[in-house]
């Protein structure tokens, strides 16, 4: 099926959207989510991120620590960056190794963005950011972000605005350390690859109909992003800007002269 998608203003968005999405109605949009219908509850929720500034620093809990608060479990992220400005950055995980009282202390003062390490960032690159790992995006940034469908979010730093945080929930699931640079990669654009490294989702950029690379996986659900050209999912036509769902890869149809990300459970 079609997900509905959901256009979601956000004081970081962006006022011009790409043209598979109209351009945009002059509103700052942030994100764009795509909505199943009542009674079916997906395992991954698949978005597409718009900024103009930086979002906040923040960090999710891994599964064991999600399920100590009553959750199913904790939350991972992956982000396929569609397209950066020259001096667009992500931060990603620490300069340096630092004690939990340092980081505490640099949240409460404001200094915290010092201790973070602000990654360049251009279009094709792909990250993968595991629980624990302290994030940010930064401005003039146009992703997609595939995670795991549960809302837990702890902020530590939000610039001033005017939103809650959760230091001492943050500290407590953060890896207080630098990212591991195994979980990114450059993605070539005409090329079906692998993003899913060692995530508890798959993902992968499938470039016409070469799907050999996951038609063999179980999975209990599929989604499939259209990034050029577009597919069928069960009948129905998913264009570029659109996702579908289903739960067998085998009634996605795939177009010739297509590009696609299709994220998966792994069952």
């Amino acid at each position: 099926m079609k997900l509905k998608r959901k256009f979601i203003e956000k004081p970081w968005g962006q006022e011009v959207l790409p043209d598979i999405f109209d351009g945009g109605s002059g509103k700052k949009i942030g994100e764009i989510w795509f909505e199943a219908p009542k009674g079916i509850s997906p395992q991954l929720m698949v978005k597409y991120l718009f900024t103009s500034e930086k979002l906040s620093i923040q960090v999710h809990p891994n599964d064991r620590q999600a399920r100590r608060i009553g959750l199913p479990h904790g939350k991972e992220e992956s982000w396929y960056i569609l397209d950066a400005e020259p001096d667009a950055v992500l931060g990603l995980g620490l300069k340096k190794t630092v004690s939990a009282t340092k980081l505490r202390t640099a949240a409460i003062l404001g200094e915290i963005e010092q201790l973070i390490d602000w990654k360049p960032v251009k279009k094709g690159d792909y990250f993968h950011v595991p629980a624990g790992t302290i994030h940010a995006i930064g401005p003039g940034i146009s992703l997609i972000e595939v995670q795991g469908n549960v809302d837990i979010t702890y902020r530590l730093y939000d610039y001033g605005r005017p939103r809650e945080l959760h230091l001492e929930e943050a500290i407590g699931v953060a890896k207080l350390a630098p990212y591991n640079m195994k979980y990114a990669s450059e993605i070539p654009p005409d090329e079906t690859v692998s993003l899913s490294g060692t995530s508890p989702f798959g993902l992968f950029q499938i470039v016409g109909t070469d799907d050999a690379i996951i038609s063999k996986i179980a999975s209990k659900e599929w989604q499939v992003i259209p990034l050029e050209g577009s597919v069928t999912v069960r009948g129905k036509l998913i264009k570029a800007g659109e996702c579908g769902i289903c739960p067998r890869f085998a009634d996605i149809d795939l177009a010739k002269n297509g590009r696609s990300l299709i994220a998966c459970t792994m069952t």
